[in-house]
C-alpha cells in the first residue's frame, strides 16, 4: 500500500490531532535547512555513528573536542537527534549526545522535542531503565519538558514490549515519581488508553476504560481515541457499533469523530460510504477540515477514482483551505494507483514551483509507482534528483530502493546508496543491509559485502541473522575465515553491552567448521 502522510497534526492536542496510525514522526523537519547548518548536522551525525562501539564507549570527550560549544543550538540538537533516530543509529550513542547537550545547556535552551526524540530512541530499543533515568533527571532539572507526548512515547512502548500489568504500573510510576505535583486527569487517562490503542490492543484498552472511567471523567477525546483504535484494527463494524454507543452515552461527535469514520471506510475501499458520512457531516454544519478532504482524496485513490480525487483536490481552495504537502501526496498517491506516472511527475514539479518541499512520502510514493512499472531509468533519475537535494530517505524508502537495485542486478547503485547514507550519518535498516550483502555476495563482491556488515557492527548495531549467514557462507567458500572470526568477535563484544533482539545474528555456531 502506498503510504500517505498522516492527515492529522502532532499529538500535542492528543486525539483531536492524533494521526491515523498513532505513531510519532520524529524525522527531520521538512523545512529547508541552511547549507552551513546542514554541513554541521551531517558532520556531527557521522562523528557519532563512526565512533567505535563498544570500544571507547564514552562519547563525551570526542564531542567536546569536535563540537565548539558556541555551535550548540536547539536547531542543531533536534536535527542531529532526528538523523540518529531515522537512521536507526545506536540508541546509547544518541542518549550520550543528548546528555552532552544537557551538560552544556547554558549555551541553548533544551526543548521537549529533543527530549522526546531521545526517549523514543531509548524505548524503541527497549532500554526502559535509561528512559526512566532520563525522565527523572528531566523532571528535576527541566520539569516543563515533561509533556503528554513524552508520557505517551514511553507508555506506548510499554504496551508494545511489556505486559498489560507492567504498562499500568508504568502509568502509576509516572503519576507518583515523574510528573510530581501534577494532578492526573482525563488527559493523562487518554494517553494511557492511546498506548493500548496504538498497538491495536483493544481488549486491553476496553479493560482500562472499564476499570478507570469512574476516576477520570471521559470526554469526546477519550471516545475518539477508542474509536480510532477500532478503526486501526480494520473492523468497520466495530467502528460503527462503538460510534453509536458513543451517541447513546451522550457524547457529541466532533470533526475528528467524522474524520475517523470516513478514514475507516476509505481505507477499506468503501469510498461511497466515506462520501456518505462526509455529506452527513456537512448537513450537521461540521465544517470539513483540510484533513477531511485529504482523507477523501486518498480514499478516492484507493477506489481508483482519480477524477474524483482531482475534483476534491481542486475544491480545497474554494473551501478557503490551503493545500499542504499531505494533500499533494494524497493526490499523487491517487495518480500512482491509476498508473498515471506522467501526471504524478508533473505534480512533483508543481509542488516545487509552489515552494512545497518534497518529503519522504512524496519520494516513497513516486518510487513505488516507478518500481512497479519497472522503469529503472526513471527510478535512477528520481534517485539522482533526491540525492542532489541532499535528501535523506527514511528506512522504508531505503529498503524499497535497495530491493529494486539488487533485483535489477545493479548492486553498484545499492552500494552507492549505502555510501551516501553512511556519509550522511545514517546506518541503513537491517533489511536493506541483508539485501545488499546478498546481492554483492552473489556477484562475487564478498569484500564489499564484508565491509558493509562490518560498518554496521562498528556503529553499534546488531546485524540480522539472515545477512550474516549469507556472508558467512561466502567467506568460508573464499577461505576468508580470519575475517569471519574478526566479525564474530566484534558481534560477541557488542552483545556484552547491547543485548541482541530476535532475528539478530549471534555469531558463529560452535558446530561451524572453520
Amino acid at each position: 500500500m502506498i503510504p500517505v502522510r498522516n492527515p492529522w497534526k502532532p499529538i500535542n492536542q492528543l486525539i483531536q490531532t492524533t494521526p491515523p496510525n498513532l505513531k510519532f514522526s520524529l524525522s527531520i523537519s521538512s523545512k529547508s535547512i541552511n547549507p552551513s547548518s546542514e554541513i554541521e548536522i551531517n558532520r556531527i551525525t557521522k562523528l557519532i555513528n563512526d565512533h567505535p562501539f563498544p570500544d571507547n564507549q564514552s562519547l563525551q570527550p570526542l564531542l567536546l573536542h569536535h563540537i565548539p560549544l558556541s555551535l550548540l543550538s536547539t536547531h542543531l540538537i533536534e536535527n542531529v537527534l532526528g538523523r540518529l533516530f531515522s537512521g536507526h543509529s545506536n540508541g546509547l550513542k544518541a542518549f550520550e549526545f543528548f546528555k552532552f547537550s544537557l551538560n552544556h545547556s547554558q549555551f541553548f535552551q533544551p526543548t521537549s522535542d529533543s527530549f522526546e526524540k531521545t526517549l523514543h530512541i531509548l524505548t524503541r530499543m527497549k532500554n526502559f531503565d535509561k528512559a526512566w533515568e532520563l525522565m527523572i533527571e528531566i523532571g528535576q532539572k527541566y520539569p516543563d519538558l515533561l509533556t503528554l507526548k513524552s508520557m505517551s512515547i514511553v507508555l506506548s512502548k510499554f504496551a508494545k514490549f511489556r505486559s498489560f500489568e507492567e504498562t499500568l504500573e508504568a502509568f502509576e510510576r509516572m503519576e507518583k515519581e515523574i510528573f510530581v505535583g501534577r494532578v492526573f486527569g482525563v488527559d493523562e487517562f487518554n494517553v494511557l488508553l492511546k498506548a493500548f490503542c496504538s498497538q491495536r490492543q483493544m481488549k486491553e484498552a476496553k479493560a482500562v476504560f472499564r476499570k478507570m472511567y469512574l476516576r477520570f471523567s471521559p470526554n469526546t477525546q477519550t471516545l475518539n481515541i477508542l474509536l480510532l483504535g477500532f478503526k486501526e484494527s480494520g473492523n468497520i463494524t466495530a467502528v460503527e457499533l462503538f460510534y453509536h454507543e458513543m451517541i447513546r452515552r451522550g457524547f457529541k461527535p466532533n470533526v475528528v469523530t467524522y474524520n475517523i469514520r470516513i478514514d475507516a471506510y476509505c481505507k477499506k475501499g468503501s469510498f461511497g460510504d466515506g462520501l456518505r458520512i462526509f455529506e452527513e457531516m456537512e448537513k450537521l454544519n461540521f465544517l470539513p477540515t483540510l484533513e477531511t478532504i485529504t482523507t477523501l482524496i486518498h480514499g478516492a485513490g484507493i477506489a481508483r477514482n482519480v477524477n474524483k480525487a482531482r475534483q476534491l483536490f481542486d475544491e480545497i481552495l474554494p473551501r478557503n483551505l490551503c493545500p499542504d504537502i499531505g494533500a499533494y501526496n494524497a493526490l499523487m498517491s491517487s495518480l500512482i494507483r491509476s498508473r498515471d506516472l506522467n501526471s504524478a511527475i508533473k505534480l512533483m514539479d508543481e509542488m516545487e514551483e509552489k515552494g512545497i518541499v518534497h518529503d519522504n512520502v512524496t519520494y516513497h510514493t513516486m518510487f513505488f509507482g516507478l518500481t512497479k512499472s519497472n522503469a529503472i531509468d526513471d527510478v535512477c533519475n528520481l534517485y539522482r534528483r533526491m540525492i542532489d537535494k541532499n535528501f535523506v530517505p527514511k528506512s522504508c524508502t531505503v529498503v524499497m530502493l535497495m530491493k529494486f537495485f539488487c533485483e535489477n542486478r545493479r548492486p553498484d547503485l545499492g552500494l552507492e546508496l549505502w555510501d551516501y547514507l553512511v556519509v550522511k550519518g545514517s546506518c541503513p535498516h537491517g533489511h536493506a543491509v541483508d539485501l545488499l550483502v546478498t546481492a554483492l555476495c552473489s556477484r562475487g563482491q564478498v569484500k564489499e559485502a564484508y565491509e558493509c556488515l562490518k560498518q554496521v557492527v562498528e556503529r553499534g548495531r546488531h546485524p540480522n541473522e539472515g545477512g550474516f549467514r549469507v556472508l558467512e557462507r561466502f567467506l568460508v567458500q573464499a577461505g576468508e575465515t580470519k575475517k569471519l572470526m574478526e566479525l564474530e568477535k566484534m558481534i560477541k563484544k557488542l552483545q556484552t553491552v547491547l543485548p541482541p533482539s530476535k532475528g539478530h545474528a549471534l555469531g558463529i555456531p560452535a558446530s561451524t567448521s572453520l
